[in-house]
């Protein structure tokens, strides 16, 4: 396997690792040969996640499907880091309740949280085997020891070998296993919409949780 060295900076990095159509293809193809195992349940609601800062160790990204209960797929692209710590970390996601039928209208909530948004370290959001399940991503990148299409079944760190364990399944090899890890992965004004995200232990430091029911509080 190939190493690279030092450092790697791309701005306005924008999930670099998915070949979009041909990737969403092939992930299908992977779900329905078994050769891809699909991640846990979701609600099938987008949310919204920035950062003003995300630094992670042992970063690994690579496809997946998140699958909701009646069996709706979604493609995306898991990121997984070992560790990370994240400065002024933002989550929203705006719900309609009229979705279900009532004799009134009731306004869209958007529930908004907040957390770390400090310029000590001690007081930003801290995360162990952090994976985030996410269809995009835009900020400016800069990782440590790249390797660009890294088969994606010898990905190592403790966030990609619990989710093999968690799903009971190893990682996809071979044409669905297109993956890319670095050392270390270093973010500064991110932005992602995503399905999911799961953390070993996730520490939020300074938390705020505000509902709103005019428009406007989403993070971006």
């Amino acid at each position: 396997m190939s190493k690279t060295y030092g450092k790697t900076r791309w701005k306005r990095f924008a999930l670099v690792m998915v070949p979009s159509l041909a990737a969403t293809a092939a992930v299908g193809v992977g779900l329905a040969n078994s050769a891809l195992a699909a991640s846990f349940s979701v609600s099938g609601q987008q949310f919204k996640v920035s950062a003003k800062e995300l630094h992670g160790t042992k970063f690994a990204q690579f496809g997946s499907i998140d699958v909701q209960t009646d069996k709706t797929t979604h493609p995306v692209a898991v990121s997984a880091f070992d560790t990370a710590r994240i400065k002024g970390m933002c989550q929203s996601l705006v719900t309609d309740p009229n979705v279900i039928p009532l004799p009134f209208k009731l306004p869209k909530v958007t529930l908004r949280l907040e957390a770390g948004d400090s310029e000590q370290k001690e007081r930003q959001v801290e995360a162990a085997n952090l994976l985030i399940d996410l269809d995009s991503l835009e900020a400016d990148a800069e990782f440590g020891n790249i390797n660009i299409g890294q088969d994606a079944s010898t990905l190592d760190g403790t966030a990609t070998k619990n989710w093999k364990s968690a799903l009971g399944s190893g990682l996809p090899s071979g044409k669905t296993g297109f993956a890319q890890a670095a050392d270390t992965a270093d973010l500064y004004g991110a932005k992602q919409t995503a399905w999911a995200t799961s953390a070993g232990t996730f520490k939020l430091k300074g938390l705020k949780l505000n509902l709103f029911t005019d428009p406007g509080h989403e993070c971006f």
